[in-house]
């Protein structure tokens, strides 16, 4: 039987903050880790783990996978490679000569790309369950997991995929849009919308506040009224800083992306493309114009 390996992460400087205090491998995406989803992918292919670098294929340790092109890969053996549009090299396979180029499948080399990793693996999942009760005013439009302990208050709108985790609280009125995906003892609260986002355990984002295309990490309180810009005036694509150079994101829309254990004062805005570091924090009032450094 054909055997496939994961390496570590490597560092993995272009997901910063966000793999500052966590390897890339254990970044949720639909709430289950990257490594997960990969070593899904490949056990469903027919394929058997080992943790030698021996293996008849060796993964990328931040390969995303379009199934279609996974299957396409495994199914010749003279395809030695998979190669995603930047040259990423997405699979190794001992046997095979030939490059299978790929149009979907790509590697996550920045904070933005867990985005779109995260749309794909919502939009892939096929089931969407309810454990827990929900108040009767509950209005989905979608689809909506919820998971064990969480209590949904009056006035709550869910458009799209949605995932909440364990033991959280949503609402009251507030409106999340797909696709979302929230973690286990989170808080989103009063007036509060969520779009196309990613909230990491133990986050609260409880008044007054606009959460659009942004990442935020473990245990973040986010102030009353902080708000993400994620559009540009002119429609354009953003740029963000990455080890001193401005990098493309290719993104028309792009929020925050912010860091374990942040702390933002009422009122702070945040321009799109923007990354807090760890444990960083932001006075009442404040602009964020450049990214927040530790």
């Amino acid at each position: 039987m054909a055997t496939f390996h994961i390496p570590p992460t490597s560092e993995s400087k272009g997901c910063h903050p966000l793999t500052l205090t966590r390897e890339l491998g254990d970044f949720p995406l639909a709430n289950v880790p990257l490594r997960r989803h990969q070593q899904a992918a490949l056990l469903t292919s027919g394929l058997t783990e080992v943790s030698s670098a021996e293996a008849d294929v060796v993964v990328h340790p931040a390969a995303w996978f379009a199934p279609a092109e996974l299957a396409t890969f495994l199914a010749d053996a003279s395809y030695g490679s998979l190669v995603a549009a930047d040259g990423s090299v997405l699979l190794t396979r001992k046997v095979g000569s030939r490059a299978l180029q790929a149009a979907q499948s790509f590697a996550i080399t920045y904070s933005w790309d867990l985005l779109r990793a995260n749309v794909e693996a919502m939009t892939a999942r096929k089931a969407y369950v309810q454990e827990s009760g929900a108040h009767p005013s509950l209005y989905v439009d979608g689809r909506l997991q919820v998971g064990k302990g969480t209590k949904i208050l009056p006035g709550v709108v869910i458009e799209g995929d949605v995932i909440i985790g364990d033991h959280c609280k949503v609402g009251p009125n507030c409106y999340i849009r797909g696709s979302t995906s929230i973690g286990d003892k989170c808080h989103v609260g009063q007036a509060v919308e969520i779009k196309n986002s990613i909230l990491l355990p133990g986050t609260n984002v409880g008044h007054l506040s606009y959460l659009g295309d942004s990442i935020l990490g473990e245990k973040v309180n986010f102030g009353a009224g902080t708000i993400t810009s994620n559009l540009r005036h002119d429609g354009g694509a953003h740029r963000s800083p990455i080890e001193g150079r401005m990098v493309d994101t290719g993104r028309r829309k792009l929020g925050a992306i912010v860091g374990d254990g942040v702390h933002t004062g009422i009122h702070t805005s945040l321009y799109p493309g923007r990354k807090l570091w760890p444990k960083t924090s932001t006075l009442p009032g404040a602009i964020v114009d450049k990214d927040l450094l530790s």
